[in-house]
């Protein structure tokens, strides 16, 4: 390793301490992307043609939370580690030793979005249309609490080509420099996804698209950032040198464009 290389910062994970109670960065990450959720959902929920309201808002972040952690956890179990949980089901419950999949956290939404759009009569569609816009600041948040903890790092990068690679200590692999690939998640998947979500969303579009956009946006950029992150090493590169993370994502981006082409269709007919 040359003195020139980037080095993680290795932050403690423990952002402060009250008492025997330990406050974690990426639990704050979490909090700030909570927040955040509630602030630009407030925004929009005081344009009176979108139909929602502020409460509309509280009540979607309560159930959007649940989610996120059954079907991250459940995404994580079954597309990732099937035949381990097979053999320890009880793990699948223990929550603290890690282990969430964003692919399954996004089904998680989606089915919580559709049992809440049913027991309120609202439209699912625009509910989607409203909710996912507020969706990739969270998944912006996350991206840098990974980072902060030194995990999930990138593929080996010469930092001749890759002035930025990084050594990730935690890595354990004698000083190989990295694409710090957490951050490249955070500015594609988050920042950009929500640049493109919001100004989408500006003004109204056919039922729908909106959450066709986010799938296609998610389903491309996550497929694009999966070039730079190393692939589990517990699964490698699947079938066509992809990984896990790749191959989740095309079906999204193959649902989304069927799906933004079709409601747009629809609207044009009725029209």
């Amino acid at each position: 390793m040359t003195p020139d290389v980037l080095v993680h910062p290795q932050f403690d994970p423990i952002a402060f301490a009250i008492g025997p109670v330990a406050v974690r960065w990426y639990g704050l990450m979490y909090l700030l992307g909570f927040a955040l959720f509630l602030i630009l959902g407030r925004v929009r929920a005081g344009q009176a043609w979108r139909g929602m309201s502020k409460q509309d808002v509280d009540d979607l972040l309560f159930w959007g939370v649940l989610g996120v952690i059954i079907g991250g956890r459940l995404g994580y179990v079954l597309f990732y580690k099937p035949g381990y949980y097979l053999d320890h089901p009880l793990e699948a419950l223990m929550l603290w030793k890690g282990g969430m999949a964003s692919h399954g956290g996004i089904l998680g939404v989606i089915t919580v979005m559709w049992l809440w759009s049913r027991a309120r009569g609202k439209s699912f569609l625009k509910v989607a249309d409203f909710l996912v816009p507020l969706v990739p600041l969270g998944l912006a948040a996350g991206r840098i609490g990974n980072f902060i903890n030194g995990e999930l790092w990138g593929r080996p990068a010469d930092p001749a080509t890759w002035p930025w690679a990084m050594v990730f200590p935690q890595a354990n692999d004698g000083g190989v420099p990295r694409h710090p690939s957490q951050l490249y998640q955070f500015a594609l998947e988050g920042v950009l996804l929500f640049v493109i979500l919001w100004l989408y969303s500006r003004k109204p579009r056919p039922a729908g698209q909106v959450g066709a956009m986010f799938l296609i946006g998610y389903g491309l950029l996550r497929f694009i950032a999966e070039f730079a992150r190393e692939p589990d090493s517990f699964l490698g590169l699947l079938a066509m040198k992809l990984t896990m993370g790749q191959w989740l994502s095309l079906p999204m981006i193959a649902l989304g464009l069927a799906l933004w082409w079709h409601f747009g269709r629809r609207t044009t007919s009725a029209e």
